[in-house]
């Protein structure tokens, strides 16, 4: 196995092992904003969530489909920081068979009952799909990092300089 696809594994991992992102949005004044998400991924390591229409970030990302996001183990020392730093683009899933299906995982992961059903019909369920990864995982070494790029061809190790 090469260093990418060990990589896309030891992401796939964390991804599939925490509960929540950390979703950094650009606001119409250009400043910054942050919100704490629950998420789900796929096999693809795209990331689902839902939101408001009307929250912060979802306003944000209807003017400026792209974000930056953080997933990460909580962590004690620096020894134990390891998680996953990512920039990509969103879109609103609109497929009704596309959306039930992710709906019904998202339910599931976070054991969702019916109580939730009216907020989960009235709120977005949104796609991320990264085109940047950097793996940080300081029990190597501190500030060991690994970056990864999408491109036509799939996914590769970032050109050093990034």
């Amino acid at each position: 196995m090469n260093r990418t696809q060990e990589q896309l594994e030891r992401i796939a991992a964390l991804l599939g092992g925490e509960t929540t992102l950390a979703l950094a949005t650009t606001g119409e004044d250009g400043q910054p904003s942050v919100a704490p998400l629950f998420y789900i991924a796929d096999q693809e390591l795209t990331i689902y969530w839902l939101s408001s229409a009307g929250s912060l970030h979802s306003r944000n990302l209807f003017r400026t489909p792209r974000a930056a996001a953080t997933v990460y183990r909580r962590a004690e020392s620096w020894k134990e920081i390891c998680g996953v730093q990512m920039r990509g683009s969103v879109a609103a899933i609109t497929d009704p068979e596309r959306r039930s299906a992710l709906l019904k995982m998202y339910c599931e992961r976070f054991k969702l009952g019916a109580i939730f059903r009216v907020a989960i019909r009235r709120s977005t369920l949104y796609a991320f799909e990264p085109d940047f990864f950097r793996t940080i995982d300081n029990a190597k070494a501190f500030g060991s990092k690994f970056e990864l790029t999408r491109g036509p061809d799939g996914w590769s190790a970032a050109k050093p300089g990034r």
